[in-house]
């Protein structure tokens, strides 16, 4: 893609029922994404849970908890304002790009000299050294940031999908390959090395674009501010969400925050895989419905159903068959994490609601907004974390399933302010999945009992099976509770109607459509 035309304006954008089509069609591209993605995640997790052990992806937790918030400086502050933006062009991106290269450089110079102090905090010598390597992926990524906020803009999801997935490829190559070599937590640190420098060649490849040199007057100070603002939201955000690793790192061992770390990273992964692909696509849709409030709140609340709808059956099915996941994914050596991953269950489906107050705050343009309620929303969790200390992972894992049940009527709230859309409006769109999630959680925990699956099974193969009878009988359950609480088959024909205009089959034969009548 040549993002710039020969004047140095920006390629418009499609608009009205183009903009929809380019919307779905992007969700669907990440959606396939996230799921061969899903696949290359659970896969590598198996075979390096098995070559490495819980202190390994300890101490490279104790590092990563700090370097990932500098390498998501521009991608979480620039890449919302080049979306964002009613307009842009190639001067206030290249001023973009340096700037975000020379902060890059900073943070990268300051991470490494910080790394002495890592050690001594966390009582690990290897906690140096692992930092020190570390460091080169945050200058790595900086210079990838504005190529992907460019792809993103013009809505080509399709190309940084694809760049994703082959960069978390190489990850799972590199790290496999130097774990069955010995290396340790060194393989670790190679693959995300690896994989920061496969994002960047991608994207310099996809969005053929050389920035210019730096120059004033174009309007930058003004995308600065926005970019600050996100990127504080994203700071106060990262610290309420990293805590619990910096209290277990701290107050116990590197073994202690690797059980800990595997059962949050499949928490965290399987939020991620359903919510994070549709959130650029989501914050492009809507930034541009910011001034028809009715149609903008429709596709909102719309949306909010459709992620309740799936959110909740995955957040219930988890918390019955947590145990039987951990064992099948990571081997009977990470029980430990089998039960802490249990206790995080509850909170998926709330987590997903929870993820999305930012598509209201940043397509309205009002980061700032967001930026504080991140810092009540961090001081309420950091408390959490604090209280639970004493019942150790497991009760930092129930403080996360707490804090999101805690928060998220006042988040919205606080959100939907400035547009009108409140409390009411977010219980109407998700009340009944969850009704409906519980009623059928707590019977198939009933009949789990009565089938004697309680125990933790003794093999995979016994696990496997496990995992699929419960949650066959609870997806019987609760697609039948969510027919009887919505009295007919409504919600299934809009989440039907929606898989299929996501389909590859249903866009290739649109596409054949279009062509024909042209």
């Amino acid at each position: 893609m040549i993002p710039f035309d020969h004047s140095g304006t920006f390629h418009p954008l499609a608009e009205g029922s183009e903009l929809r089509r380019l919307a779905v069609r992007g969700a669907g591209a990440t959606l396939s994404a996230a799921a061969l993605s899903l696949v290359l995640r659970v896969v590598p997790t198996a075979v390096l849970a098995r070559l490495l052990t819980p202190a390994d992806f300890g101490v490279v937790a104790m590092v990563t908890t700090f370097s990932l918030l500098l390498m998501s400086f521009g991608s979480n502050s620039f890449t919302e304002v080049v979306i964002q933006r009613d307009k842009i062009d190639h001067f206030q991106a290249s001023n973009l790009f340096w700037i975000n290269c020379a902060v890059g450089l900073m943070l990268t110079v300051g991470f490494a000299a910080s790394a002495p102090l890592l050690a001594r905090f966390f009582r690990n010598p290897l906690v140096a050294r692992v930092a020190v390597a570390t460091s080169g992926a945050i200058l790595i990524s900086a210079t990838a940031t504005i190529h992907s906020a460019l792809l993103k803009r013009a809505m080509r999801f399709s190309s940084v999908s694809v760049n994703d997935v082959v960069a978390l490829s190489v990850y799972s190559v590199v790290g496999m390959l130097l774990a069955f070599s010995g290396w340790g937590c060194w393989a670790l640190v190679a693959a995300i090395l690896a994989q920061a420098l496969s994002t960047t060649i991608g994207a310099w490849w996809l969005c053929r674009w050389i920035p210019t040199l730096p120059r004033r007057g174009v309007g930058t100070r003004a995308m600065l501010t926005f970019a600050a603002s996100v990127y504080g939201r994203f700071s106060a955000n990262y610290f309420a969400r990293n805590f619990d690793n910096f209290l277990v790192g701290w107050r116990f061992n590197a073994a202690a925050l690797g059980y800990y770390k595997k059962a949050y990273d499949l928490f965290a992964l399987t939020a991620g895989q359903l919510i994070s692909p549709v959130d650029n696509v989501a914050l492009a849709a809507l930034s541009r419905l910011k001034e028809d409030p009715a149609l903008f709140k429709r596709y909102l609340a719309n949306s909010l159903g459709i992620i309740a709808f799936v959110g909740m059956a995955v957040g219930a099915d988890l918390t019955l068959v947590g145990k039987d996941v951990v064992r099948l994914v990571l081997g009977p050596k990470w029980s430990e994490s089998g039960r802490i991953f249990e206790l995080f269950g509850p909170g998926i489906g709330i987590m997903l609601l929870y993820s999305t107050i930012g598509w209201i705050h940043l397509s309205i343009g009002k980061p700032g907004r967001w930026l504080r309620w991140t810092l009540v929303e961090s001081v309420a969790t950091a408390l959490l974390f604090v209280l639970a200390l004493p019942w150790g992972p497991a009760g930092i894992a129930v403080a996360w399933s707490v804090s999101f049940w805690t928060l998220l009527i006042p988040a919205f709230w606080y959100a939907g302010r400035p547009i009108q859309f409140g409390a009411s409006q977010l219980l109407a769109a998700v009340w009944k999945y969850a009704m409906a999630s519980l009623m059928a959680g707590w019977v198939t925990a009933i009949t789990v009992r009565r089938l004697a699956f309680s125990a933790m099974p003794a093999s995979a193969g016994a696990a496997f099976e496990e995992i699929i009878v419960i949650s066959v009988v609870f997806l019987m359950l609760y697609l039948g509770a969510v027919i009887l609480l919505y009295r007919g088959l409504a919600p299934l024909r809009q989440v039907g109607s929606l898989l299929l205009e996501l389909s590859p089959v249903s866009r290739t034969a649109a596409l054949r459509t279009a062509t024909k009548e042209s």
